[in-house]
């Protein structure tokens, strides 16, 4: 496993990460969407397919993807268990339908980071526009162990 970015800090009223119980030992983990920043400024910005072509925005989209399993992971991978849904939103030109190119940048950043996790479920959407401009967003949601069960059982 890789080492993890710095947690995201929030761009506005939201939190990185919600994680939910749902069953004894496990938590669903549902991110925030995540843009390809680093130290809190986006490294890059534009639309795919106009301002960006297919290998730099594949490249944001891994940055993004690295944003959006730190927020997951709490600063701890080691605690997830399996990735289940990832979302990458494409900020695209009219006419770009080279969608999963670009949410390939993602996968490809998980697959780095953690290879024994598998492969989420996966939508690239297409839009009109992202925070801050970003070309880029991605949600993740993950299933992690439970801390406060396994310090129990553990203790």
């Amino acid at each position: 496993m890789s080492e993890l970015p710095a947690m995201p800090r929030p761009q506005g009223a939201y939190v990185p990460a919600v994680a939910e119980p749902i069953r004894p030992g496990d938590v669903l983990v549902a991110g925030a969407g995540m843009t390809p920043r680093r130290d809190g400024r986006l490294t890059v910005t534009g639309l795919v397919g106009r301002d960006l072509d297919v290998p730099a925005a594949r490249e944001a989209a891994a940055l993004a993807a690295r944003n959006a399993v730190a927020a997951v992971a709490d600063g701890d991978l080691g605690r997830v268990r399996r990735w289940v849904r990832m979302t990458v939103y494409v900020a695209c030109a009219d006419g770009f339908t080279d969608l999963s190119a670009v949410a390939d940048g993602a996968s490809a950043a998980l697959d780095a980071l953690a290879p024994g996790l598998g492969r989420p479920a996966r939508s690239a959407v297409g839009v009109r526009a992202l925070p801050g401009g970003a070309p880029v967003e991605v949600e993740l949601t993950a299933i992690a162990g439970d801390p406060e069960k396994e310090t129990s059982e553990h203790a």
